[in-house]
Formats: C-alpha cells, sequence, structure tokens
C-alpha cells in the first residue's frame, strides 16, 4: 500500500523533506540575554525525536529590541549564536532532523512580561523594558507606552539585522529559514492597516504597505546560497473590521513568491486587541486554501489540527500541502509516531526507539 498523503514527501526550495508535519515555532522566554539555554536543549532534544519532518525554532529576535519578552531567544551578536550553536550540538548528535528558525521582530508588541508573569508590557524606564518600535506610533493595548514610528534609518537597521541573523543561522548550519511577518508582529504591523498609518511610501495603499517587508524578504533572499529554502509565516486575516485580509495576503504570496518564497505558513491574528476568532478544529484551513489556489509554492496550514485523519484529510484533499503542529506536539510530542500508526504511514526512528513499535503498526519505524 502507498504511504498515506501526510507521509509523502515534499520538496521545500532545494530541500525534500520526508513527510508533511511542520512543529511549528513556539516561543518558550526561557533565554537569558538573547541565549538559549538548557531548557532550550531538553524542550528541542524532544521534538527532535517526534518523527516529524521539519523543527522550527522558536521566534527568534534579530535585535535586542524585537524581543517579546527579556526572555525570547535572539541570533544577533556572538553571545547568542554560540549559544545556539551549543545547543545545535547537541541535537544533532543524536537526530538528524531537518531544523529550521523563525526570525522575528516584535515591534510594538515587545518589552513584555513572560506570559506566565501576565504578558503586559514593560515599560521603557522599568527593568527588563525597553522603547519599543512600529510603522507607526500606535501602542498595541490601551496603556501600553507608544512606539516610536521608525524612520528610513530605523527600517534599514532592521533590514539590515534580518540579514545579519539570517547569516549567522547559515553559518550554524540552520536548513532552513522562516521569516515572521504574522500574529502583530513588526512586518505584520507594516501590512495591517489597523497599525501602519504611515503616510510615505510605506503606508496607505496595498503596494505600500507591502513594501517594507517585501524589501526584509528580497535582502535576505539575496544573501542565501543558491536553492536555500526561505518561507515566510503570515496571518490571513487580523479577524478585525478593515484589518488586514485574505485578498491581502493573496497579493502578498504573490509577491513573495515572485521574489523566491519556497513556501507561506498561513495562521492567522494577533494584531488587534478587538479580533473575534470562530476557534474550532481547522478553523485556519480555509485562509491557506485560499491562498494555496493563487499560488505555485507550497502552503503550511496550523492551527486545532489535533486528529490523524484530520491532518490526512487537509493535505489528501489539497487544501493545504502540509500541516504545523504547536500546542498539538506539546502535549504529545510523539503525535507523527501515533499519526502514522492510525494511518498506516512510517517515520523515522532512533535506533534506542525501536522496540517501542506498537503490535498494531509494527513497521511505522523506518531508519532510511
Amino acid at each position: 500500500m502507498s504511504q498515506p498523503k501526510l507521509f509523502q514527501p515534499i520538496q521545500i526550495g532545494g530541500a525534500t523533506l520526508a513527510n508533511r508535519i511542520v512543529i511549528a515555532p513556539m516561543c518558550q522566554y526561557s533565554a537569558e540575554d538573547g541565549q538559549m539555554t538548557d531548557w532550550h536543549l531538553m524542550h528541542l532534544g524532544a521534538l527532535s525525536q517526534s518523527g516529524a519532518a521539519i523543527l522550527t525554532i522558536e521566534a527568534t529576535a534579530v535585535e535586542p529590541l524585537g524581543r517579546i519578552t527579556y526572555g525570547d531567544v535572539g541570533l544577533y551578536d556572538d553571545a547568542t549564536e554560540a549559544a545556539m550553536a551549543r545547543v545545535l550540538k547537541a541535537l544533532r548528535a543524536w537526530s538528524d532532523m531537518p531544523i529550521a528558525i523563525q526570525l522575528a521582530h516584535a515591534g510594538r508588541k515587545a518589552s513584555c512580561q513572560k506570559p506566565w508573569q501576565g504578558g503586559k508590557q514593560i515599560p521603557p524606564d522599568a527593568q527588563n523594558g525597553w522603547q519599543t518600535v512600529s510603522a507607526s506610533d500606535l501602542p498595541f493595548a490601551e496603556g501600553d507606552n507608544a512606539p516610536v514610528a521608525l524612520d528610513r534609518a530605523g527600517m534599514d537597521r532592521v533590514r539590515d539585522a534580518f540579514v545579519a541573523s539570517a547569516e549567522r543561522a547559515v553559518r550554524l548550519g540552520i536548513d532552513a529559514i522562516q521569516l515572521h511577518a504574522a500574529h502583530g508582529y513588526l512586518l505584520h504591523q507594516f501590512l495591517s492597516p489597523l497599525s501602519n498609518t504611515r503616510r510615505d511610501d510605506y503606508g496607505g495603499s496595498l503596494e505600500n504597505r507591502m513594501r517594507f517587508p517585501l524589501e526584509v524578504f528580497a535582502a535576505v533572499r539575496a544573501a542565501l546560497p543558491a536553492g536555500y529554502p526561505l518561507t515566510i509565516r503570515v496571518s490571513g486575516t487580523d479577524w478585525a473590521e478593515g484589518g488586514w485580509d485574505v485578498e491581502g495576503n493573496i497579493a502578498f504570496a504573490r509577491a513573495l513568491e515572485g521574489l523566491g518564497c519556497d513556501a507561506i505558513h498561513v495562521s492567522s491574528g494577533g494584531l488587534d486587541r478587538h479580533q473575534q476568532i470562530p476557534v474550532g478544529p481547522s478553523y485556519q484551513v480555509p485562509l491557506a486554501r485560499a491562498i494555496k489556489q493563487a499560488v505555485a509554492m507550497p502552503v503550511v496550514t496550523v492551527g486545532l489540527i489535533t486528529e490523524p485523519q484530520q491532518a490526512e484529510a487537509i493535505v489528501a484533499t489539497g487544501e493545504a500541502d502540509m500541516i504545523a503542529l504547536a500546542r498539538t506536539v506539546l502535549y504529545d510530542p510523539r503525535w507523527p509516531w501515533h499519526a502514522a500508526a492510525a494511518l498506516g504511514g512510517h517515520v523515522k526512528a532512533s535506533p534506542q526507539f525501536l522496540a517501542a513499535a506498537p503490535r498494531m503498526a509494527p513497521g511505522i519505524f523506518s531508519r532510511d
């Protein structure tokens, strides 16, 4: 019997992935001065044995001001690069799963407490706080310190920071890069008319609002080796009246594809406090489907995908090319194993785990 679609390989740029399961980036808020710690070694180490096609390192700030919290991972200097190198060396000693990284800048949603400490923004003059930046000087939440609207020099600095972090990622041997243009962070702040009220060439029309994110993407693309996988994550909609929407995303996706984007990961929301999200199983799949109908590059969907049959139906019917897991795989780090057993698929496992194959599916593990 042929492999179920979920466990068939797929090409992303110059890389061939073994199946259609992506481990999405998940912030852990456990870094020290931007540097990965042993927590990241444990967290990523467990997920590197999951049988997924690729493991994505959490949103990684391209400059200190771009961190969501003071506990965020960064890749912006030699110290943060060395800390990440230590974790990657340990992972690769025991797993050959491809590793991607999401490069990000939080913009006006930076300088916050960790989620389990309330998540509120920290004023710039308080401990662990700093002055935020954005497309415009509009705060995210009432009572937040207003961000500084980036001028041309600031935009150049941020663009160059993305490029420098991408070059560090390549030097570390990371297999793919994703740029974060979703969830209300800086690149999304330029895209949405709810957060971008500029009156220059970077605000107003859709073409203008897309301009800076596309400049960042093009600069990173130009800095990478030929064939190196470069993808992007977007919010399919702001779920708020007058905000970023599917039509804008289709135009953005087509422009990105023209610049050499290798895949687009479609999530949603995160930009506006008044968002109304109809949360339910597969609730973001229609957003991915709309973009998939408009582009040729692979499309990744995410959001309350919890059951193997649900995931298989999404990719088998062509609604998306891959599915991404976040909280689902935190709860069940062996989800791809269980999906393979349920669907008749195969996953790669380290030899230490081969004896774990269940009697109902003794052939789920492949070492090829």
